[in-house]
């Protein structure tokens, strides 16, 4: 693989109730090596149909306040079509139309280009899926 792609999965327990993980220090060490100073993206991406990437403070109540907004846009009852799962589940895959599974960031100098308050977060609300895998691909700047 060329140095000007690299890639990398994560693996990441979420749990089992509604959630959003702060993947920033990840981010930031995959980059520490696949970045090696030079600039590019950062592509963060969750091949899953029932989560997401979300750019969010954390630790003030932003993480928490996000799941209450989504809890009370897609609440976890039986409206939904999609009727696998534990009851609700179907709310679990609309959630990707309003949290992308996938954000593409700026780095510079080998660092992520974020805001002072931004963090990259995994946004999920499945409680029947515990394990979810979040891949970095790295594009170096010619």
């Amino acid at each position: 693989m060329s140095d000007a792609f690299t890639t990398r999965v994560l693996n990441v327990a979420s749990g089992s109730r509604e959630t959003v993980v702060d993947l920033t220090h990840e981010c930031e060490e995959f980059l520490r090596e696949a970045a090696a100073g030079r600039g590019g993206l950062l592509n963060v991406f969750v091949p899953h149909a029932t989560a997401g990437v979300a750019l969010i403070e954390t630790g003030a109540g932003s993480d928490d306040d996000l799941l209450a907004a989504l809890h009370s846009l897609l609440p976890a009852d039986d409206r939904w079509q999609h009727r696998h799962g534990s009851p609700g589940h179907g709310r679990d895959h609309v959630l990707p139309a309003f949290v992308a599974p996938h954000a593409t960031l700026p780095v510079v100098d080998g660092r992520l280009e974020l805001g002072t308050w931004q963090s990259v977060c995994l946004v999920d609300t499945n409680r029947d899926n515990a394990d979810r895998k979040v891949r970095l691909s790295f594009l170096a700047g010619s």
